[in-house]
């Protein structure tokens, strides 16, 4: 597996390949066999991955906090809503809800877990959504996190093999 160190730069070598082989998926996988085929590899590469010891996500990204999950997360950390509002978040506009104020994420511990413990909120758990269906109609999105994420990254080389996709030399 890449080290998170160099996710980044070695996605952004093969950046253009990814691309090509998106488009190949676009015109020649099967929706359906495509999911099963990100699901297995991403419970196999999973099941032995120790996020915290990357969070490379966490890191890049600012955390995404819904409405509705306010008033649970300010209980969990022991503060009111408001404190937790006004110490830790931002309105976020493109969505209805708020978004960390800086990046990297303001609940991101020294140890890589997060502050948010069992709270955190279901876009973080969910990361990098390669065990979510319709991956076919996502594969920009799985380019994003091909760059950020160890795991993702491993998923696309995998299937580039498994679909016999050559590279260009």
């Amino acid at each position: 597996m890449i080290h998170p160190d160099k996710v980044k730069a070695e996605a952004k070598k093969r950046e253009d390949e990814n691309f090509r082989f998106r488009s190949y998926l676009k015109g020649h996988a099967d929706e359906e066999e495509l999911d099963r085929q990100f699901l297995r590899l991403h419970n196999e590469l999973f099941a032995d991955y120790d996020c915290n010891k990357c969070r490379n996500c966490c890191k890049m990204y600012k955390g995404s906090i819904p409405e509705e999950d306010l008033e649970k997360d300010a209980e969990y950390l022991g503060i009111t809503s408001e404190q937790f509002r006004d110490f830790f978040l931002e309105k976020n506009e493109s969505e209805m809800g708020y978004q960390t104020k800086h990046k990297p994420c303001d609940f991101l511990q020294g140890d890589g877990s997060c502050k948010l413990g069992e709270c955190k909120p279901d876009s973080c758990k969910k990361y990098p959504y390669t065990d979510q269906p319709e991956r076919l109609w996502s594969l920009l999105s799985v380019l994003d996190t091909v760059e950020v994420c160890p795991v993702a990254f491993e998923i696309y080389e995998r299937l580039k093999k498994e679909y016999g996709f050559r590279r260009r030399r």
